[in-house]
């Protein structure tokens, strides 16, 4: 035993050298960049791994969406010069100017940019869970859940604050429904989505059925809640968007991981150590989260959901599912669309929500015909 410490000694010491050099000297995989650092105190070094195509994703979008918002807020029924809406930004020049800017165009700016980020994650989420392009919370029949719901507050109550807490139910038993329906199937598959098309329109009956029932005046005030629409939204109904938003992007960013492994069958998933069933009730209720409030806000805009995770997978790497690309990328999406529903017939003003059908509807038809995307293979 005597003998043999020197040399178990020496082993143990080259084993350790060797863990050192591969922790600080490991080289990054392909298409990836390594961040690593080590704190004072700490034994072992930290390490990132960033993904370049992603990466570039992001900051295309986030360049691309700066600059949709600076051509949101300077054109119009009365168009602004761009230098002047850069200080009427922070209250500066024409009293007019920042009038339009900070009362009338930036609210509605920030209504979008909420508004189709959380129909975009929404929609990402809802893809990657059911590893199917079409399952979008508008084509599943959660959108029109939360604007029945939504609608039934107004008709009913009248008060503001109730369509969120009304669409976040709505998208809640829509949900419940879909699920319910598509029994034995779970979330895979066309039956899923067969479910969800049915439960979406018996919940579009019913918001037609509760606007025929009431006042001319009535049936007008609920009707931005039934095509979609950023005009005059409720301050109350984003500011509780944008709390919501910011609690979803948070959850989605933390369940990236499992929402990768989901993309395998529930086999290989669990194989891999993923808890199939619950992470699959936590990406749901982000889901309907950020559906409920983002219908409460602006009403059933469920088409942003389809094309804005769309455009993010076509831009990022395959390696992960893109809820950053797709929450900047449905911002994008429902920024332009308001523009243009804005400007095509100015001063008529097209409701976003029929800018969004007209677009996404060839939009659908071109995703059922090209071959399936390779971030949901």
């Amino acid at each position: 035993m005597l003998c043999n410490a020197p040399a178990e000694s020496k082993l143990r010491q080259r084993t350790a050298d060797t863990q050192c050099i591969d922790a600080t000297t490991i080289t990054a995989p392909a298409g990836h960049w390594r961040l690593a650092w080590r704190t004072p105190g700490s034994a072992e070094p930290y390490s990132l791994l960033v993904d370049r195509q992603a990466l570039a994703a992001v900051l295309l979008l986030l360049v691309a969406l700066i600059a949709a918002s600076l051509a949101y807020l300077a054109l119009g029924s009365s168009p602004l010069p761009l230098p002047a809406v850069l200080p009427a930004l922070v209250g500066r020049g024409d009293m007019m100017v920042v009038f339009l800017v900070q009362e009338l165009r930036l609210p509605r700016l920030a209504a979008a940019w909420l508004t189709g980020a959380a129909f975009g994650v929404a929609g990402c989420l809802m893809q990657t869970l059911a590893r199917n392009r079409l399952a979008t919370p508008g084509i599943i029949g959660i959108d029109n859940g939360a604007t029945a719901f939504a609608v039934a507050s107004v008709v009913g109550l009248g008060v503001s604050l109730a369509p969120p807490a009304m669409a976040l139910v709505g998208a809640a038993t829509a949900a419940a429904l879909t699920f319910g329906l598509a029994a034995g199937g779970g979330t895979r598959g066309y039956r899923f989505i067969v479910a969800g098309i049915g439960v979406g329109a018996v919940f579009g009956a019913i918001t037609q059925l509760l606007l025929a029932q009431v006042h001319i005046d009535t049936a007008n005030a609920a009707y931005p809640w039934t095509v979609g629409s950023l005009n005059s939204r409720p301050a109350g109904a984003v500011m509780l968007l944008g709390i919501g938003l910011a609690f979803g992007l948070a959850a989605a960013l933390w369940l990236t991981r499992a929402l990768a492994l989901m993309r395998f069958s529930d086999a290989v998933a669990s194989g891999l150590g993923l808890r199939i069933t619950q992470r699959r009730w936590q990406v749901l209720g982000v889901s309907v989260l950020l559906t409920g409030l983002a219908v409460a806000a602006a009403g059933p805009v469920g088409l942003v959901g389809l094309i804005g995770p769309e455009i993010a997978r076509s831009l990022s790497s395959p390696r992960g599912v893109p809820i950053m690309a797709s929450a900047l990328s449905g911002a994008l999406v429902m920024v332009l669309a308001d523009l243009a529903g804005r400007m095509l017939l100015s001063p008529i003003e097209i409701p976003v929500g029929i800018v969004t059908a007209v677009v996404g509807g060839p939009w659908l038809l071109w995703i059922l015909l090209r071959p399936a995307s390779r971030n949901l293979a």
